[in-house]
């Protein structure tokens, strides 16, 4: 039985036991799920050229992996997942960051700005 969602947006959604990355997956667009318990650190960083604000789906660097949003340029950050089971950090937006980040936090994990 699937947990009770907390969070849910077009791009995530969050239950009791992670985040669900929708469209990660390259070229057939299924999701991920990244369990709380495997997060090592969790980032929220301006949206900028360097943090990829213009990465659209996959990587430009092969160190973070982008899920599909094609209006990541206008979104107000971007978060960032390092977890303990993968050596590829995840990068991501969601389409309302606040209600993401209280649901986050809700959960035990910090999210740190850079």
């Amino acid at each position: 039985m699937e947990n009770d969602l907390i969070y849910s947006d077009k791009l995530v959604d969050i239950d009791d036991e992670g985040i669900r990355l929708k469209k990660y997956y390259f070229p057939i667009g299924m999701t991920k799920f990244v369990k709380f318990r495997n997060v090592l650190k969790m980032e929220e960083r301006q949206s900028t050229l360097v943090n990829g604000k213009w990465r659209y789906w996959g990587t430009g660097d092969f160190v973070t992996w982008f899920p599909l949003d094609w209006h990541r340029s206008g979104r107000d950050v971007i978060f960032f997942i390092q977890l303990s089971t993968q050596s590829t950090r995840i990068g991501f937006t969601v389409e309302d960051s606040m209600a993401f980040i209280e649901a986050v936090e809700s959960k035990g994990i910090r999210i740190e700005k850079s």
